[in-house]
């Protein structure tokens, strides 16, 4: 007798709901920033990834209703039409000689400059090698790709070259996160960096949580390393992060540029981000490279780390914003992460399949918004309710 498909879905949720898996939104009312009002309630938020506060930057704000006003609310249009507007070349070339690239192509979304590049640079006999812990964007893209997919143990560069060394392929083009957006680690790029071009290979690197926060005045992890995208190396980088807006591109040398143009799919085929955004980028720009912001994140991410430290709270190895708290169970997760929303704390609660089985966590990014005041007081209820609901968690250190 055939399954109904309604049956087999409502199997399914009954399956993750005992699991502890089930997935809510929470419904913002107000903005982003050091403080929202989430599900009616205003709370300290430390879920955002807006690091350096500049989604409420007035600076940003006021560029971006002068764009409006302008040039209205949408393109019109794909790039290849007739919506790509001189703001939006005006925010490629920027950023193209912020990154040290020859040229920068923007793309809607980050999910989709990923989809694009495997799909667009990859054959059917060619290697996507990729660390075991890549955002999902990249594993989708190298599955759609029908290229030879394979993935190496996290930041371990030995397995990757062993993976390399077993695998027969025509070309190699070597995939990671610059910073891991659940473990708040770097890769170990100039390695990789090091590994593909022994063999003639291409490094992409997904920058979304370094750009505009590692590196000299912001410019990511491949600065950070010494490298810039150019050559056999590229880099995808978010502008919905740190730089407070939405959008992403990819940058790297022209020739590169000028065939995502003519083949990637999720460019050629979808409308151009809105000119607004690309203006309040261009103004994102301006205030990133002042450094001041960066400068206020880098001094609450080592005050975290110190009063964590102190409280005796296990972090993982993250000297970025990104600072999870490792639990065990996807049930302690939750609770606790509930019980910190009823002190005026929003800490979301990762579970599977986000991260690996019996690994859920919570997930802390620090933001330039935050005074030392608020990281204080998440600790210090951090800690508290660790003690009673997760006594034999895993981000506990022994006395």
């Amino acid at each position: 007798m055939a399954i109904l498909w309604r049956d087999a879905i409502a199997q399914h949720h009954v399956n993750l709901r005992a699991q502890g898996l089930w997935r809510e939104r929470s419904l913002m009312s107000a903005s982003q920033g050091g403080k929202s009002s989430i599900n009616g309630q205003e709370l300290v938020n430390f879920s955002s990834n807006d690091y350096l506060g500049l989604s409420q930057n007035p600076a940003l704000v006021e560029r971006g209703q002068q764009a409006l006003a302008a040039y209205g609310v949408g393109s019109g249009a794909s790039h290849l039409v007739c919506g790509h507007h001189s703001l939006h070349h005006q925010l490629e070339h920027s950023l193209a000689e912020f990154v040290g690239a020859e040229r920068a192509l923007l793309f809607s979304s980050g999910y989709m400059a990923n989809l694009a590049l495997a799909h667009a640079l990859c054959n059917k006999g060619d290697l996507l090698l990729m660390d075991k812990l890549n955002h999902a964007s990249l594993i989708d893209s190298a599955k759609l790709s029908g290229a030879i997919f394979k993935r190496y143990a996290h930041a371990d560069t030995g397995h990757a070259e062993r993976v390399m060394q077993n695998a027969s392929f025509d070309r190699c083009l070597i995939a990671s996160d610059g910073v891991f957006s659940m473990d708040g680690d770097i890769a170990p790029i100039e390695q990789l960096a090091g590994l593909s071009k022994a063999n003639s290979g291409l490094l992409l690197i997904d920058d979304a949580h370094g750009f505009g926060v590692l590196g000299s005045e912001g410019r990511g992890a491949l600065n950070c390393r010494g490298l810039s995208p150019s050559g056999d190396i590229l880099l995808m980088a978010t502008l919905g992060k740190a730089f407070g807006g939405y959008g992403a591109f990819v940058a790297g040398d022209e020739i590169f540029i000028d065939h995502l143009i003519q083949t990637a799919r999720t460019y050629i085929y979808t409308t151009a981000l809105p000119p607004l955004l690309s203006a309040c980028a261009l103004e994102a720009l301006s205030i990133v490279k002042d450094g001041a912001l960066q400068d206020k994140l880098s001094q609450n991410i080592s005050h975290f780390k110190a009063v964590a430290h102190e409280r005796k709270l296990s972090l993982m190895p993250s000297l970025t914003a990104i600072q999870p708290i490792v639990i065990g169970s996807n049930q302690a997760a939750s609770s606790i992460s509930q019980a910190l929303r009823d002190s005026g704390f929003y800490v979301s609660a990762i579970r599977p399949p986000t991260v690996p089985k019996n690994t859920a966590r919570l997930r802390v990014t620090l933001s330039a918004s935050h005074s030392f005041e608020q990281i204080d007081a998440l600790l210090s209820c951090l800690s508290m309710n660790l003690n009673v609901l997760a006594p034999t968690r895993i981000g506990l250190l022994d006395e």
